[in-house]
């Protein structure tokens, strides 16, 4: 990573992971409808959050981003854009825009939209297994995302977002669906950047537990943003989840509260990095960042 700005160099993390996923789709042969939608999706300006906390890690680990470690963003970056596709259909969340453009479902139909979801799922384990360069690290990374992916991951959080609307929500409740439903797949992220770049057992703790802390400061800002930020600065529809009476942490704990153990959260990321030293600098500016974002 060249020197510069932390905003500088996360952007060239992003370009980095948009020129991955670029290559590896244009390699796919499939329906030309299905293609455009996949293209549609995974084009919008999306933040590249996990996937670039995934090269990064690796970066820290190795001193180098691999092969391994592109593919490995390219997968998690795969899955989070299915995740939204999905979130956005009018059974779940139901929303008209996603990252400033129209959600995939209205530029082209809800079965396609569908089946774009569910291509991008299956490609990021495809190209996990094609890609990699060493089938014990391959074994390793499918492991990772499908758990964190997964009913006892995003998919569990998911489900359990969607019955506490209207309900009674309580701290523990609000824990279990945003670690499942994000944190989680920030912790796979870190993890997976740590095994492509050959980690030790302690740093591959260190770095899980870093991603986790992240996730779940991302999460809770995010609450805090769909209460305070407009549509237009959020790239989707704000105040939709008071309106859902979705469980959140601003609804549960209050404002103030919410804000304190957000800054809690990026704290304690930090501290999980200190045997990394300086290499580990730009992933300790990364908390604080994700706390201070206005979309």
């Amino acid at each position: 990573m060249q020197n510069g700005s932390f905003e500088i160099q996360f952007q060239e993390g992003a370009r980095f992971v948009d020129c991955a996923l670029q290559r590896l789709l244009s390699f796919q042969e499939m329906n030309a409808e299905l293609k455009e939608a996949l293209k549609y999706t995974l084009e919008s300006p999306g933040k590249r959050v996990r996937s670039v906390l995934a090269i990064w890690c690796c970066e820290v680990v190795s001193g180098e981003v691999n092969h391994n470690a592109e593919i490995a963003a390219a997968a998690i970056e795969m899955v989070h854009t299915y995740s939204l596709v999905h979130d956005d259909l009018p059974a779940m969340d139901d929303d008209d825009f996603r990252r400033g453009q129209p959600t995939c479902h209205k530029a082209f139909d809800e079965a396609t939209a569908i089946l774009a979801g569910d291509a991008l799922l299956t490609l990021a384990f495809e190209i996990l297994a094609r890609e990699i360069d060493e089938p014990a690290v391959a074994v390793r990374l499918i492991g990772e995302l499908a758990e964190a992916a997964g009913p006892s991951g995003m998919i569990g959080g998911q489900m359990a977002d969607l019955k506490a609307e209207n309900g009674e929500g309580t701290e523990e409740l609000l824990e279990y669906i945003h670690i499942n439903k994000t944190a989680k797949m920030f912790r796979c992220a870190a993890a997976m950047g740590a095994i492509c770049g050959g980690a030790k057992e302690s740093q591959f703790d260190q770095l899980c537990e870093y991603g986790l802390k992240i996730g779940l400061g991302f999460q809770i800002a995010d609450d805090i943003l769909d209460v305070c930020a407009s549509s237009e600065q959020l790239g989707k529809t704000a105040g939709k989840d008071a309106r859902a009476a979705k469980c959140t942490y601003p609804a549960v704990v209050g404002m103030e509260k919410s804000r304190r153990l957000a800054g809690k959260l990026a704290e304690e990321a930090v501290a999980a990095l200190e045997a990394f030293g300086p290499d580990a600098d730009i992933l300790r500016r990364l908390p604080m960042a994700l706390l201070e974002r206005t979309r």
